[in-house]
């Protein structure tokens, strides 16, 4: 595999506005060329989709997915930039895929690492510093591992950095971005909300010994 250059990922990004990392896999996947790179990007919908990323979307729609046994449900926001794009069925197949990848990661927090507050980077630091495996270890080398595994346990709470179920090649970040490219407006799934039957009830258990002893005794 070529070795691709920070100036050459600059050159595809400026050519095709697509995001940094993006790039750089575009150019790995093509081997360095940059015109089979552009031709990918373009094949992924990311292309077109990165040019658009700025401008607003304030319509979409509120979509719902109900797990088999109602057990499960979600409420997610996705937006776009017209009315017309969200009643269209590539954008409810969207809005019913990111609903059902929810579903499926009941770690996921955020939507993404932007949203998560610094406190929980502290956390998760503090946490990560007191590991019995880093005992020992040189400060920066410390540092280093930490920062790592830090930086994994966000993506694990993040809806986007998420494998896409229904095709683990691609994150549901760049399954989005297909979408944006084929409808050509700006797509953002901005909230959502995970519902566990159950979830925060405190359960009284029953010890059934005591009720039988309490009944022995006052028969």
């Amino acid at each position: 595999m070529a070795e691709i250059s920070a100036k050459l990922v600059k050159e595809l990004r400026d050519k095709t506005g697509a995001g940094m990392m993006d790039c750089k896999k575009a150019l790995s996947e093509c081997g360095g060329d940059t015109t089979k790179a552009t031709e990918w990007l373009r094949q992924k919908g990311i292309a077109t989709a990165e040019k658009k990323a700025g401008r607003t979307a304030a319509e979409g729609a509120v979509g719902s997915y109900i797990h088999t046994g109602a057990r499960v449900g979600v409420l997610v926001e996705v937006n776009c930039e017209t009315d017309f794009v969200a009643r269209g069925d590539v954008f409810q197949e969207l809005l019913r895929n990111v609903a059902m990848q929810i579903a499926a990661c009941p770690g996921v927090e955020y939507v993404s690492i932007d949203q998560i507050p610094a406190e929980v980077s502290e956390r998760e630091k503090s946490i990560e510093m007191g590991r019995d495996d880093l005992e020992g270890k040189p400060a920066q080398m410390k540092v280093k591992i930490v920062e790592g595994r830090i930086g994994k346990r966000l993506k694990e709470l993040a809806l986007l950095d998420q494998p896409f179920i229904k095709d683990s090649a691609v994150t549901v970040a760049e399954m989005v971005k297909q979408v944006a490219g084929k409808v050509g407006e700006n797509i953002q799934v901005r909230r959502f909300t995970r519902f566990t039957l159950g979830e925060g009830i405190e359960v009284e258990k029953a010890d059934f010994a005591a009720e039988v002893a309490a009944m022995t005794q006052t028969a």
